[in-house]
């Protein structure tokens, strides 16, 4: 089954907003066993529009579209879809009644325009809007199948998962088996080297499939089967699973599509372990991804972010020889990540400390290039453990990096600890 999305809207051409709906849909239309071939955008423009739709209906069985559903003149993605289907547009009642009863509850007078988040093309089932006015449509013509969505994310997702996604599931995929779909995650490992352990598998792949997605500083693998029932997909994901994990074992976190840092928390929290920071270049990203977690203050205490050197000295007892002078190793050094990540475990009297300090750019600092990072995991009763690494990127990206990496280096000394157990 293949499918197109469709795009609607001039911002988007003009690049003053970012086409996320296509990804989110690109990646349901996955878990759902179509395939996305190709993602048009066009303007709100009625010619346009409907030439899109005769290119994208010689090319895919299943049409989404996003966006020009709205109460204004130039939202004219239903009006071109009902033109090009030879059907005519109608106002639905229980859309209309949402529609009034949002301008009456909020005691304003609704302008006649509205009324045309209602509309439902002749035959369509309307697709109710949960968070918003514009109803969605989905129709099938021709064997054709048609999924009209609104523009805006918060409204598009709740509309696809709970309205459209069964609408596809009862009307355009009845004859194919159901497709099942695990997510492995990987840490300290970039998408070329990962591929590289895997290229066999790629290469040979039948039933099932894997396919590997990379974001800054994490890897995913999706690995996927149609099968009669969840019990015949598990025993088929979870051989090719085995495989994987045989051989990036110090790489994959998880098997559902979860950070590591969620990983870490429920770890940490199952083991009764309690971990504390102290951040200089990423100023208080990674303890922003910790707390990011629901429940973290089970296993984070706290941090500090010490961003000049004399925070480091009056916070974090950093010997201002360490940092300063002719022959001083610097704040950007092994040995001030060391006492960092030392003192804040002190301080704090938690299980870990973790510390970062680097040069995140633009310039250099201390002599010192852009993209060198020290980091240390501070435990108790055992060791202080640094690492240096030497980053690529711009600022922002030098500082995820950074981030992430603490983050993996922990998560490979709590399975060292669990295996100890």
């Amino acid at each position: 089954m293949k499918a197109e999305i469709i795009a609607v809207g001039t911002e988007l051409l003009l690049g003053q907003i970012v086409n996320t709906n296509a990804r989110y849909l690109s990646e349901e239309l996955a878990a759902l066993g179509v395939d996305v071939y190709f993602q048009t955008v066009v303007g709100d423009n009625f010619i346009r529009l409907q030439q899109a739709i005769h290119i994208a209906e010689d090319r895919a069985d299943i049409i989404i579209f996003s966006g020009g559903i709205g109460p204004t003149q130039d939202d004219l993605t239903k009006d071109a879809l009902a033109a090009s289907l030879g059907l005519e547009l109608h106002i639905d009642r229980q859309a209309m009644d949402n529609v009034e009863a949002f301008f009456k509850n909020r005691g304003s007078i609704m302008t006649e325009n509205n009324g045309r988040q209602a509309l439902v093309i002749n035959g369509a089932t309307p697709l109710p809007n949960e968070t918003g006015l514009a109803v969605g449509n989905a129709i099938t013509v021709n064997n054709t199948h048609y999924v009209v969505l609104p523009g805006p994310p918060k409204e598009l997702m709740p509309m696809f998962y709970n309205q459209a996604r069964p609408w596809i599931l009862s009307h355009a995929l009845t004859g194919e088996l159901p497709l099942y779909s695990r997510m492995l995650k990987f840490a300290g490992i970039g998408e070329s080297a990962l591929e590289t352990q895997l290229l066999d598998l790629i290469e040979n792949q039948s039933d099932p499939t894997l396919a590997p997605y990379a974001k800054e500083s994490e890897v995913t693998v999706r690995i996927s089967t149609k099968a009669q029932n969840t019990a015949e997909a598990d025993n088929k994901l979870s051989a090719l699973q085995k495989q994987i994990e045989s051989r990036l074992s110090n790489h994959l976190y998880a098997d559902r599509d979860i950070p590591i840092e969620q990983v870490i928390i429920e770890t940490m929290t199952a083991m009764k372990l309690t971990v504390s920071c102290a951040e200089s270049c990423t100023g208080g990203l990674l303890m922003q991804s910790l707390t990011s977690i629901p429940g973290s203050a089970t296993a984070f205490m706290g941090g500090i972010v010490c961003y000049s050197n004399d925070m480091k000295h009056k916070l974090l007892n950093v010997p201002a020889d360490l940092l300063e002078g002719e022959h001083a190793p610097g704040a950007v050094s092994k040995e001030t990540a060391e006492v960092l990540a030392e003192q804040i475990r002190m301080i704090t009297d938690t299980d870990f400390g973790l510390s970062v300090t680097g040069v995140a750019g633009p310039a250099y600092s201390e002599r010192k290039p852009v993209g060198l990072v020290y980091i240390a995991i501070s435990e108790r009763g055992g060791k202080t453990v640094t690492h240096q690494f030497n980053f690529k990127g711009n600022r922002e990206t030098i500082r995820i990096r950074s981030a992430k990496s603490v983050l993996y280096q922990l998560w490979l000394r709590l399975k060292e600890i669990q295996n100890e157990v």
